[in-house]
């Protein structure tokens, strides 16, 4: 099934449960973009009364929080020797997911810390994995939760907005072609977006630990 299938599907059935659904599908290890869930959602939200666009974004949230939740438990409870053997099995391939990209999400956690996964809901490549290392290292799951609802919810946020602009001057027929144009801008704002809150909170830290030097 192409994704211009799935997205006909999710047009022919767009309610807040398909959008609840369909994010958590792409939260957890099963490939699926957002990129073709929210703002189509938020577009079309637009112009259906069934619909409110800030319902649209808390509903993809609340669906990414459960695929991110699927994926911490899992790696909790069957641990690193199997979650490796699964990303190298011919299943974990049809998923895309092979042993390079969970280590990579691994040296984002071990590199970031528990922030990793408010920053890596924001970075492509990352975000649909970073839960994994989260349920591997024990991270406290309200934390979790919290980092992964806050990063999760920026970037359904953006993505509505692309919807929302988009209905202001692309016809539904051209709406798919669209987005697929834009995808690329949407990377380099999630890298940005994940850049300056790094930077940020780097920042944060210097000015304490100066501080505290100040006061000693």
């Amino acid at each position: 099934m192409d994704i211009l299938t799935v997205f006909q599907w999710f047009q022919a059935n767009l309610n807040y449960g398909t959008i609840m659904l369909l994010m958590a599908v792409e939260s957890s290890f099963i490939p699926f973009p957002s990129e073709v869930v929210v703002p189509p959602a938020a577009y079309f939200a637009m112009e259906n009364p069934d619909l409110n666009i800030y319902l649209v974004w808390a509903f993809a949230t609340l669906g990414a929080l459960i695929g991110a939740a699927i994926n911490y438990v899992l790696a909790l409870w069957i641990g690193r020797p199997l979650v490796y053997a699964f990303a190298n099995s011919r299943f974990g391939h049809i998923c895309l997911i092979d042993a390079a990209k969970v280590q990579k999400a691994e040296a984002y956690f071990d590199k970031h810390g528990a922030i990793s996964t408010f920053l890596g809901r924001l970075v492509p490549a990352v975000r649909q994995l970073i839960s994994i290392p989260a349920g591997l290292a024990r991270m406290n799951f309200g934390t979790f939760a919290l980092f992964t609802t806050l990063g999760a919810g920026i970037w359904n946020a953006v993505l509505a907005l692309m919807g929302y602009w988009l209905h202001t001057f692309v016809p539904q027929e051209e709406l798919m072609t669209q987005i697929e144009h834009y995808n690329h801008y949407l990377t380099w704002a999630g890298y940005a977006l994940g850049l300056a809150i790094i930077s940020f909170l780097a920042y944060q830290g210097l000015k304490k630990n100066n501080g505290n030097k100040n006061f000693q």
